[in-house]
């Protein structure tokens, strides 16, 4: 199993409303092909700031699978307007 690691920094003022979208995007990440579990996790220190954490069975189920889909269009055109910058996003192997 592949984690997904994206730390997202959206745009000022917008945590609340970056909250709410990621409601509404959510099922067109989870419902993706060898998704298996997604937390996103609102910052403490800096409450525009928030990591995006998903279980993928593969990287291509994620790079591939769900990067190439309608699923992803949809998921970013919710939550792409509220983006301060593109999130950085990296992926790691299974623990040790």
């Amino acid at each position: 199993m592949i984690l997904e690691r994206a730390l997202i920094t959206v745009k000022p003022g917008q945590a609340e409303a970056f909250k709410a979208a990621f409601v509404k995007a959510r099922p067109h990440i989870e419902g993706s092909k060898g998704c298996r579990k997604v937390e996103m996790r609102p910052g403490i220190e800096n409450p525009d700031d928030f990591l995006l954490l998903v279980w993928w069975d593969t990287l291509e189920d994620h790079t591939v699978g769900f990067r190439e889909s309608a699923a992803f269009a949809e998921w970013r055109a919710i939550l792409g307007p509220l983006f301060a910058a593109p999130p950085a996003v990296v992926h790691h192997e299974e623990p040790l």
